[in-house]
């Protein structure tokens, strides 16, 4: 894995920004230093393109992503919301053998266990002592119902279809519901379950990197998908399938994750956000990176100011991020 050029620089609180702002201005004039050198080039993976005054860089499939960006919107319907809710659950939830389900939810995202228990009609929000988290749980027989009827056929993970065969269905309390329970087999995402999967389990990155091998910088773009091992290569590369990029496998984790990597699928990454929104603060990342590849198709990172804005956003997502890894 790549260190991202600011995690170091700027782990602290927002209220230190302002302060370290001169150290951005320096990261700046030194990946400028670096544009310069050795030919004037600027790589970023794949074909090139020459430029005016000798810079060379990649754009290979950087085009098409409108200035527009699409008006935030939540799922319209129980179909929606079904598959969102089903991604959400498949990503960070957990039906327990006390016939309950739990969700996960970091503080920051607190509004969104909120609206979920409002759309759902039952359950309750609890903060986690100890921990900057909140768990959304849903205990009532009816509201586990409604739950069950919402994401039946939409669950896409083993583990979690499982769970509720086994931990509710087959309990008792609910030997009078007679459920046809089934699993979405399907490589059919056009639809929430990513969203929902990704608001549980993805990061959106902006990698600014310097090989000891070349005195060049490189700029990526990463939508990383963590894995466990309830999360099986399978599933990783139903999704590789669908936008492009890579799995890689952490041995001492024994997990699979999947990466975007290059623009080609960062551009289907922004194609399918921009449909089937995010709902959980991580949407701010998402526009954050977006704008972003926008910056690098007008070639604006080609510029003392265009690399400014890139390190400014970089720094934003880490804060960002930071901010919603904060369950433990």
């Amino acid at each position: 894995t790549y260190v991202g050029l600011l995690t170091s620089l700027y782990a602290g609180t927002p209220s230190l920004y302002s302060s370290k702002y001169s150290s951005l201005n320096d990261i700046v004039k030194k990946l400028e230093q670096w544009r310069k050198s050795a030919g004037n080039i600027l790589y970023i993976n794949g074909t090139s393109e020459t430029l005016r005054d000798g810079v060379v860089v990649n754009l290979e499939n950087v085009k098409g992503v409108p200035d527009h960006v699409p008006k935030h919107l939540k799922p319209l319907n129980n179909e929606q919301l079904g598959y969102y809710l089903a991604g959400l659950i498949d990503g960070d939830g957990h039906f327990s053998k006390a016939q309950q389900l739990v969700i996960t939810f970091s503080s920051p995202d607190a509004f969104l266990a909120y609206y979920l228990k409002e759309k759902l009609g039952y359950g309750n929000v609890r903060k986690v002592k100890d921990k900057n988290a909140y768990l959304l749980i849903v205990s009532n027989k009816k509201g586990m119902l409604n739950v069950i009827n919402l994401i039946n056929g939409k669950l896409r993970t083993e583990h979690r279809f499982n769970q509720v065969v086994n931990n509710v269905l087959s309990h008792t309390k609910y030997a009078d519901k007679n459920s046809n329970f089934t699993i979405d087999l399907s490589k059919n995402l056009d639809n929430y379950w990513l969203a929902g999967f990704s608001d549980a389990d993805a990061s959106f990155q902006i990698k600014i990197i310097k090989r000891t091998t070349r005195n060049k910088p490189e700029i990526r773009l990463n939508f990383q998908i963590g894995g466990t091992p309830q999360k099986s290569d399978l599933l990783l590369n139903m999704i590789k399938e669908y936008l492009g990029g890579n799995i890689g496998y952490r041995k001492s984790q024994d997990t699979y994750y999947y990466g975007s990597t290059n623009f080609g699928s960062a551009k289907k990454v922004i194609e399918y956000f921009d449909q089937y929104h995010l709902q959980s603060r991580k949407h701010i990342s998402y526009l954050r990176w977006r704008k972003v590849y926008r910056l690098i198709q007008d070639k604006e990172h080609l510029t003392d100011k265009g690399l400014s804005k890139i390190l400014k956003i970089k720094f934003l997502i880490n804060r960002h991020g930071a901010a919603e890894n904060t369950t433990t």
